[in-house]
């Protein structure tokens, strides 16, 4: 045991003191805070408007159709199919006359591609039109008393609360979603960036023959687990400091919000005690934000969230790295032979990602349960659900035998990579296949 905590001190200190350690773990999180916060800026400031013609032969979509910030409707007798763009249209809509007893299709013909989210936008303002014609034609509502009625008819505000049985808590869906993905992302990358360094390590180790030196003092085994456990406390170390990090500049943040602003999101939050939504309408947009965002953290079991994201980055990496160092360990001076062997490992981390972007989704699907649970996927997709709630949406017994088949599942592949290792780190000049490494597994 005090062989493999050296070995560990040695790698962790090694990694730690380190000048790209330093840069990475403090440039890294502001790196992505300007990346996503330049994203949204560049996505506001370069948003299309799309300005479209509208071909209308039954009369009534003008009186409809509004144009915003968005899409600019373009009536106009001297437009057709043929001239849209030379009148500076980006699209013509081409609406038939449409029956109430049949379904007719209208056409979009354009220049520049709306995209999904622009398609979706239009067909649903098209819908919202015909449906507040037919109102107007079939009732005795005048066109200014229906849309009077729209602006009176937003008083009503949907919030998601999760039933404990004994309990009830508020929760919130976008901030559940942004949870999950995250950690699934998070764990995905630092499975594969420490993995990897662990199966560089190893093959430095060993091409520089510095392995046989080594191994002459300590088993492979007490090798291994001390290289894996010490570059696994350097991942934890940088994480840590990520959330130390992002903490201090929240803070930071906090001290650039204007007096006037927090004490409305106090009364904002006073008054939400008390049921009163009306307060929340009049409070200015920027507190009306704040409150938002504070109200959706307030709702996450950040304890428990905290301590799942522990165990299974972990968890995961122990598991994965021990078949890196096994890999490693049989590999020579060639990086295209590490490559070739790699493929089964990092497979099942990809596959992770995919079903974990499913998770997100559904979290209560039978595939994100079963991949959940199985040991090669659970890191990344049981984190993808966790946020949605325990033990609503995520049941005690299913996190309870998703953590225990990880244990597991990390002494087995320990103890087959270990067999890999004891002889692969002391082989020199024979090309491996992972058919060589399941003899050296089984068969030695």
């Amino acid at each position: 045991m005090n062989k493999i905590l050296l070995i560990m001190r040695r790698e962790y200190l090694t990694r730690v003191r380190n000048r790209t350690f330093l840069l990475s773990t403090f440039l890294l999180p502001t790196v992505i805070i300007l990346f996503i916060a330049g994203s949204v800026v560049i996505s506001q400031q370069t948003k299309t408007r799309h300005r479209i013609a509208v071909l209308d032969a039954n009369g009534y979509f003008k009186d409809y159709l509004k144009s915003d910030s968005s899409i600019s409707f373009i009536f106009s007798p001297e437009i057709d199919s043929s001239n849209y763009a030379q009148k500076g249209a980006t699209a013509v809509m081409i609406i038939p006359p449409l029956p109430e007893d049949k379904k007719t299709i209208y056409r979009l013909k354009y220049k520049q591609q709306l995209g999904l989210a622009g398609n979706a936008d239009l067909q649903g303002r098209v819908d919202n039109a015909i449906v507040d014609h037919l109102i107007y034609e079939h009732t005795k509502v005048s066109r200014a008393q229906l849309d009077s009625l729209r602006l009176q008819s937003n008083i009503a505000e949907l919030r998601s609360y999760e039933d404990n049985g004994t309990s009830v808590k508020e929760s919130s869906q976008g901030l559940s979603f942004g949870i999950g993905y995250a950690s699934g992302i998070l764990i995905y990358l630092l499975t594969f960036i420490y993995g990897a360094m662990v199966m560089r390590g190893v093959m430095e180790e060993k091409t520089n023959r510095i392995a046989e030196v080594v191994v002459s003092s300590v088993k492979p085994f007490q090798l291994m687990m001390g290289k894996i456990t010490g570059i696994g406390a350097v991942g934890l170390t940088q994480f840590l400091l990520w959330v130390i990090l992002l903490v201090g500049l929240a803070t930071v943040a906090q001290g650039f919000i204007s007096p006037d602003t927090m004490k409305e999101v106090q009364q904002m939050q006073q008054a939400s005690q008390v049921g009163d939504a009306s307060s929340v309408a009049r409070a200015g947009q920027a507190a009306q934000q704040l409150y938002k965002v504070q109200n959706a953290l307030a709702t996450a079991n950040w304890g428990l969230i905290i301590f799942c994201f522990l165990f299974y980055f972990i968890g995961g990496y122990l598991f994965y790295s021990a078949l890196f160092a096994a890999v490693g360990s049989a590999v020579n001076e060639d990086p295209q032979e590490a490559q070739s062997l790699m493929m089964p490992i990092t497979l099942p981390v990809i596959f992770s990602f995919f079903i974990m972007t499913v998770a997100v989704q559904d979290p209560a699907g039978p595939l994100a349960v079963w991949a959940s649970i199985i040991p090669f996927s659970s890191p990344i997709v049981m984190m993808a659900r966790i946020p949605f709630g325990v033990p609503g949406t995520v049941p005690w017994w299913q996190l309870g035998l998703s953590m225990a088949l990880l244990i597991l599942g990390f002494v087995g592949t320990t103890w087959l990579a270990g067999k890999i290792y004891r002889t692969g780190i002391l082989m020199y000049g024979k090309k491996p296949s992972w058919k060589t490494m399941w003899k050296w597994a089984f068969h030695s």
